[in-house]
Order: C-alpha cells, then structure tokens, then sequence
C-alpha cells in the first residue's frame, strides 16, 4: 500500500484497525487467585462470537488444571479487552505519511531480546508474526516461546499508537484553530518521535531499519543461566502489581 501524504491523512483518516494485516487483538493476562498466578498473551479476532471467551477460559482451567475460580477471571479480562477495541471500532484514525518507532525490550524464559526498528502506520500488510518468525530464524533462536511474545509486544505497541491516532482525530475536529492533527500522533507509547517515511525508508516496505541506525539499534540477544533466571524472577515477584 502506498503511503498518503500527511495532508491528505489529515483530510480523509482512515477506519481504525490495526496496522497490520490481520486485524487482531492483544490480549494479556496476569491473574493471582489464593496465591495461584496465571500470566498468558496472545492475539484474539474481535470477530469471533463472545461465546467463545468462556469456552476458552474454561479449557484454558482444565488444561493447566488451574482452580475453577479462574474461569471467570479470565472470561472477564479477555472481555474488557475486547470491548475496549471494539470500542474504537468504526472511528476514524489518523496515520499520515509517518513511521513509528518499536521497542522491544523483553525476557522469554532464559532469552533476553532488545531490539529498535521503524514501522508504516500506513502500509496495513505488514505481518508482526513473519517478522517475529524471521528474528527468531536470523537470531538462531530456538526456544518455541519467544516469536508469540515478539509478535505481541510489537502489536501492542502498535495498538496505543493507534489510539493515539484515533484521539488526534478527536482533538483536531474539536481545536481546529490548535496545533496541526499530525503533532498529536508524533509520541508513541516508547517515547520517541515518529519518522517521514519518505525521508528514511522505501516507501513499500512496512518495517525498515535505517542505515544511520543500524549500529545503533542492531539486536541484541543473550541467553541466562537458569541462576540468573530464578534471580529475576524472583525479584519480579517482589514487585508490586
């Protein structure tokens, strides 16, 4: 998908979904009952019948053997998350002709990944999972675990900036006579400011690091003891929640 030119965005804004090709939820679980903690993410279909969050909650329960009471817990986590997206659903967003900024900055059992490349807001084939799939295969990770959670933190990232984009619309209908519809989306969720595409990158790609930045923001992935895991897993225990 070509990229619009930032007037041209602010004119005609698109439908919110998510910038990418599936238009999928993250989700994100971090539930404690009696002591009992279940922590989960993945990617949910705002399209699939709710019907199918409590038939998921349930298996979920049975396959962990987790207590009952986890059913409803679960059930309604996923649900307040879905209807926060839904939501936004329908409303109109801005993008422009901008990149945005990912931050990855994770531990997946005994992998630590940290990383910092550029998406298109504006190109809506861009694929978090292939990417995922091709960092773990270039990286030579091997652990099942880490190309879901890579996936789902790029989503998630992805999802506040499109909100934010969906509040520029708001603000500049409200405040036309205020700063220009663009400035509002130019901050995302990891602090830094959105990019012209045309300026850094192929407009036809979707995600790109630059030739400035390559050194800068090349990967870097190391691998703990599992000393040095149960050190910080112990110390997130102890951090409040």
């Amino acid at each position: 998908m070509k990229p619009q030119s930032a007037s041209s965005s602010l004119k005609n804004p698109v439908k919110f979904r998510m910038p990418t090709a599936e238009n999928l939820v993250p989700i994100r679980l971090d539930i404690e009952i009696d002591g009992q903690r279940f922590k989960d993410a993945f990617t949910w279909n705002p399209n699939d019948p709710d019907s199918e969050v409590v038939v998921f909650a349930k298996r979920t329960v049975k396959d962990l053997k987790l207590p009952p009471a986890f059913v409803t817990q679960i059930a309604q986590s996923i649900q307040s998350q879905l209807t926060e997206f839904r939501s936004y659903e329908g409303q109109d967003m801005h993008t422009g002709e901008k990149v945005v900024p990912i931050k990855l900055d994770l531990r997946v059992n005994h992998t630590v990944i940290k990383d910092h490349f550029f998406w298109d807001m504006n190109n809506f084939e861009g694929d978090p999972e292939e990417f995922a799939r091709t960092f773990c295969e270039d990286m030579k990770i091997e652990d099942p675990e880490v190309g879901p959670a890579i996936a789902i933190a790029i989503r998630e990232q992805l999802y506040e900036i499109a909100k934010q984009g969906v509040a520029s619309v708001r603000e500049s209908r409200t405040n036309k006579k205020g700063r220009r519809g663009m400035e509002h989306l130019s901050t995302s969720k990891v602090g830094s400011p959105a990019l012209d595409l045309g300026k850094l990158f192929d407009p036809d790609a979707s995600v790109q690091r630059g030739k400035s930045e390559c050194d800068a923001f090349e990967p870097i992935v190391s691998h703990l003891s599992n000393e040095e895991v149960d050190a910080l897993e112990a110390r997130e225990e102890r951090l409040p929640r």
